[in-house]
């Protein structure tokens, strides 16, 4: 079977409403960067189901997309609009210890958000390590499927 390439695009609003200073717990980084880099490629998607949300992970930040809503045009090209991101500080000195991270908010009252996405993420991210661990390799990229009609 073929496989598919679906490309997203992201725009990251001209200024950022608040930056806040804070620590995330080092388990939820540890499994970002595990993600990372078990991908076959230079980013990881990560679903968000309970929120419509969709965490983008790269090697510099995190980034945070509502799926049902902030999608932009520029040039032509069309794309969401990123609420949040995360820019957790190089270097620690133990793995077992929490990471600083500079949370910038595009939006504002974003913070309860924030909160749940804090929350919500941990677990997801815990179900794509243990399907990785049973199926013996990375997550395979996701596909879309043709539909077939009925015959």
């Amino acid at each position: 079977m073929a496989d598919y390439l679906i490309r997203e695009t992201f725009f990251r609003p001209d200024e950022a409403v608040a930056h806040e200073q804070t620590r995330i717990p080092a388990a939820l980084y540890n499994g970002l960067q595990l993600l990372l880099r078990r991908s076959a490629g230079s980013a990881v998607f990560i679903p968000i189901r309970s929120m419509q949300y969709q965490a983008v992970v790269d090697r510099e930040e995190v980034v945070f997309v509502d799926s049902h809503g902030g999608y932009a045009y520029q040039d032509g090209e069309g794309g969401r609009l990123i609420r949040i991101a995360w820019r957790p500080a190089v270097g620690r000195e133990s793995i077992s210890n929490p990471v600083n991270c500079e949370i910038v908010y595009y939006f504002r009252d974003m913070r309860e958000t924030q909160t749940r996405l804090l929350g919500e993420i941990q677990p997801v991210i815990k179900q794509m390590l243990e399907r990785q661990r049973s199926t013996g390799g990375p997550t395979p990229a996701p596909r879309v499927l043709p539909l077939r009609r009925p015959a």
